[in-house]
């Protein structure tokens, strides 16, 4: 028997019911991140910084808001400078006044942001309008170093870094969250099943027809218009428990490393399959001991798995495609050979599960 050359994970979901507080399931409409964008100038760099015109241009034009005016043309020739892209998360519901994170990218030919300090910049949304300003030191986690025949070498990326808290929110982002009688909970994973027992759960702890499911991802919930009793009314909710629909079938097959992950509800059809010297056969007979005495016999299943070593493996009553797999593993078949075997149950219309090749 040939050596056992890959791994198989197999997740045996199938007659288990998940249940999940609907605050990890699903969030609720409005109530959302908003990404900020900005331009800044990061300085004190030792000899690492840009030599690019809009970086020229973009410390003259500093220089000038200071008083100090260079004359037409001029070029500075600071390597101690660099331009950056500035980016941001704003939180929903920040205030005025607290800090957030942000990352700091090169703009030019920087070699490395170490040691560097950005400058007073604004952060601006997707309107247009300044909702954080930020400034400080910046945190590098990659490191680079050239020898002097031009060779270099790099550990993680030195042209990126980030100022823990380094942005000040100036003004707040609006939110329906307060407006309406109602208020709408969106599943992070469509499911028409779940939508459906978010909203019995909800009807069952409130009273019928307060929840109302949309669509597989909108439940729409009447709540309290008083922001006070808004906020205790979405603290219960959210910590429901709810039994999650369960997942299409699939199959992932990691073709670099030969995993083969199989998810719940994967069945197979009578099929045979032959790819090189092995072959899986399945096959579907009547099970009973008097077949066509006009009772109703439950189908049973047999797959048998052979190499040209000779050997065999039959599973009957309810065999599934981890059958199938283990078996071909048994008999140390390459990782190709349980693909091919996949795709062709796939193609042939013998699989239900959606197979994912990554």
């Amino acid at each position: 028997m040939k050596a056992l050359i890959f791994s198989l994970c197999m997740f045996a979901l199938v007659g288990q019911v998940s249940a999940e507080r609907l605050k990890d399931i699903a969030s609720v409409e409005g109530v959302r991140d908003n990404q900020l964008f900005g331009y800044g100038l990061v300085i004190g760099l030792n000899g690492t910084g840009d030599d690019t015109d809009f970086t020229n241009q973009s410390f003259i034009s500093m220089l000038n808001q200071f008083g100090i005016n260079l004359p037409d043309g001029a070029s500075t020739d600071a390597d101690n400078v660099a331009a950056v892209s500035l980016t941001a998360t704003l939180p929903p519901f920040s205030k005025p006044g607290q800090t957030i994170d942000v990352t700091v990218s090169s703009l030019g030919n920087a070699s490395s942001l170490q040691g560097g300090t950005l400058l007073l910049s604004a952060l601006k949304g997707a309107d247009g309008q300044v909702y954080a300003i930020a400034q400080g030191n910046l945190v590098i986690g990659g490191l680079g170093a050239g020898g002097i025949d031009g060779s270099r070498q790099s550990i993680a990326t030195p042209t990126v870094a980030r100022i823990p808290n380094g942005a000040s929110v100036e003004k707040a982002v609006a939110n329906s969250f307060n407006r309406g009688d109602t208020l709408t909970f969106n599943l992070n994973r469509p499911d028409f099943t779940t939508a459906k027992q978010v909203a019995d759960k909800i009807n069952s702890l409130l009273g019928p027809g307060v929840a109302q499911s949309l669509d597989a991802t909108s439940i729409r919930v009447t709540a309290p218009r008083d922001p006070s009793q808004r906020v205790t009314f979405l603290s219960i909710l959210e910590n429901l428990d709810v039994e999650l629909g369960r997942e299409r079938a699939k199959i992932v097959v990691n073709s670099r490393t030969g995993t083969i992950i199989i998810g719940q509800d994967v069945t197979v059809s009578p099929a045979a399959v032959t790819h090189g010297s092995l072959t899986v056969t399945i096959n579907a007979s009547p099970d009973g001991a008097f077949p066509g005495a006009g009772q109703d016999l439950a189908p049973r299943q047999e797959i048998e798995t052979d190499e040209d070593s000779g050997h065999m493996f039959v599973f009957s009553q309810g065999a599934s495609l981890n059958d199938i797999v283990r078996a071909v593993n048994q008999v140390g078949a390459a990782p190709g050979d349980v693909m091919a075997i996949l795709e062709g149950l796939k193609q042939a219309g013998a699989l239900n599960a959606d197979l994912v090749v990554i």
